[in-house]
């Protein structure tokens, strides 16, 4: 498997981890919703109910959310290469190394440091379009492109 693959890969385990996360607490929600049952102080219900409810909306964003974070995943193809820097991109530079995806933070292949960002970052939005030798200046910092994959 390439680097850019088991980037992917990482990135695929970080959204089903948030969707496991996401879908546990819609579950515990609905839990509650039907086991809470009328008090004598019947405001303090409502109330109890309304929170929850909120709650259930959150989570349906969040979902939504992680759905559209997957959907720009599912656009990369891991074994295309581009000698420009854009969406599914590695790219290696002479301070950190991107893999332009999702959001996922820092991920760890082989001993080596990436940081999986998503294109609409400020960082991505330097690096896209960018190729080999192109320098970048990045929060008074300056770092040159090494190899885009």
């Amino acid at each position: 498997m390439n680097i850019k693959e088991e980037l992917y890969k990482a990135c695929e385990a970080f959204i089903e981890d948030r969707l496991k996360t996401v879908q546990h607490t819609i579950d515990d929600i609905q839990k509650s919703l039907t086991t809470e049952t009328k008090s004598s102080a019947g405001d303090k219900h409502e109330t109890g109910r309304a929170m929850l409810q909120l709650e259930r909306e959150k989570a349906g964003n969040q979902l939504a959310e992680i759905q559209k974070v997957k959907e720009t995943l599912a656009k990369i193809d891991p074994s295309k290469t581009s000698k420009i820097v854009s969406l599914g991109s590695v790219v290696y530079t002479s301070n950190l190394n991107y893999f332009i995806s999702i959001s996922a933070g820092e991920l760890k292949i082989d001993n080596i440091k990436f940081y999986a960002i998503s294109p609409s970052t400020p960082i991505g939005q330097l690096l896209l379009g960018k190729k080999v030798k192109d320098r970048i200046s990045f929060r008074n910092q300056e770092f040159v492109i090494e190899r885009v994959l």
